[in-house]
């Protein structure tokens, strides 16, 4: 018996087909996945870096090329007995801060050097990339570094137990663990305490977000925001709930927060309302979150990392085009690219490593113009 040729269109008109079986799917059942290779694992920081994904915790640091789907060892020459708690990067490194000083890769975190002259306490709490500066935190203050980590030298607060920095429009900011919160307007040569309309006297969470600072309070009070450069806070509510806030991340519309106990909660509206997203999440005691290209990924304290479409936040990954809606121009693009894929093609919507239609499904969930 003869079969009928199948032309191009009806082969079209099938995959199109199967990705609105697909895009229905999504839509009724993405949730958090676990990222492969971290499963049981105390994760505490992430870092995205072009397609390089990074997570770090207890034992040291993992990297990811696949949009965090997967993760391996990245320890060579990194501390792998002591959590790594924070990343830097500044456009020609990468940076872990670590309980045993700082190290810095220049290959993507194939290898790391120890860089931590100068550092009197080398447990290390957080570290900042901003303007020529690098900082870090630790609990004798705050170290600053004009050579790439080369050397430090101290930058204040000496005396107290910091946390958490972040920087603002020029402003450094810094959270401390039991005497509030600092500022500084002249890189950390200065630093006046800022906590007016605040109750919280320990953050170890600080997020710039525009012109919008958030800082995550301790256990009793939770997200703070504050509009005038730290100089003043407001505390949060709006479907969020007080506890203790360990991580945040942000893009364009919208910001993320960590809770140690009840897990991850969005705004879109910059802060002002929270919808909780932890369909899937296993341990919803967060450390930190991280945005990449598709995904939203969280490092948990004993579950390892997971990630989310951007989509389920209403957001518009499949744009490919920029032109602000996802419409046919980015469908026809996914359909051109079909196949094998590199790390980072941005055909390769959801990281898998292929292009399919999978991608053309996520895709068609967020046809129309971007939220």
């Amino acid at each position: 018996m003869r079969h009928a040729k199948v032309t191009s269109m009806e082969r079209l008109s099938w995959v199109l087909q199967v990705c609105v079986v697909a895009c229905l799917s999504t839509t009724v059942f993405a949730q958090w996945e676990q990222c492969v290779g971290t499963a049981n694992l105390n994760m505490q920081s992430l870092l995205t870096e072009g397609a390089y994904n990074f997570a770090g915790g207890a034992t040291g640091a993992y990297l990811s090329t696949d949009q965090a789907a997967h993760y391996v060892t990245s320890n060579t020459g990194n501390d792998a007995t002591g959590p790594t708690r924070g990343f830097a990067k500044d456009g020609t490194y990468v940076y872990t801060c670590t309980s045993k000083g700082v190290f810095r890769s220049a290959d993507h975190g194939a290898t790391w050097i120890a860089r931590s002259t100068g550092l009197t306490n080398q447990l290390t709490s957080g570290i900042l990339s901003v303007d020529s500066y690098l900082f870090v935190v630790t609990p004798t203050g705050v170290f600053k570094s004009t050579n790439h980590g080369d050397t430090w030298s101290s930058s204040g607060l000496s005396s107290i137990d910091v946390r958490s920095i972040a920087a603002i429009r020029g402003v450094l900011v810094a959270g401390t663990n039991g005497s509030g919160a600092y500022r500084s307007v002249d890189w950390g040569s200065t630093w006046t305490a800022c906590n007016s309309g605040s109750t919280s006297t320990t953050y170890r969470a600080m997020e710039s977000d525009g012109t919008t600072l958030f800082a995550g309070g301790q256990v009793g009070t939770g997200v703070y925001r504050s509009t005038n450069l730290g100089q003043s806070w407001t505390l949060l509510s709006g479907g969020l709930p007080s506890g203790s806030y360990r991580g945040f991340a942000s893009r364009p519309g919208v910001i993320v927060a960590g809770s140690f106990g009840a897990g991850v909660f969005y705004s879109k509206d910059d802060g002002d309302h929270w919808t909780a997203l932890n369909d899937g999440l296993t341990d919803l005691s967060i450390y930190d979150l991280e945005f990449n290209d598709a995904y939203l990924v969280v490092a948990t304290n004993t579950k390892g990392a997971f990630r989310i479409p951007l989509s389920v936040l209403g957001l518009c990954p499949s744009d490919l085009d920029g032109d602000g809606a996802v419409g046919s121009s980015d469908i026809a693009f996914v359909l051109l690219s079909f196949g094998d894929a590199a790390p980072g093609d941005p055909a390769d919507v959801d990281g898998s490593g292929s292009v399919d239609a999978a991608d053309v499904s996520l895709l068609l969930l967020d046809f129309g113009p971007c939220a």
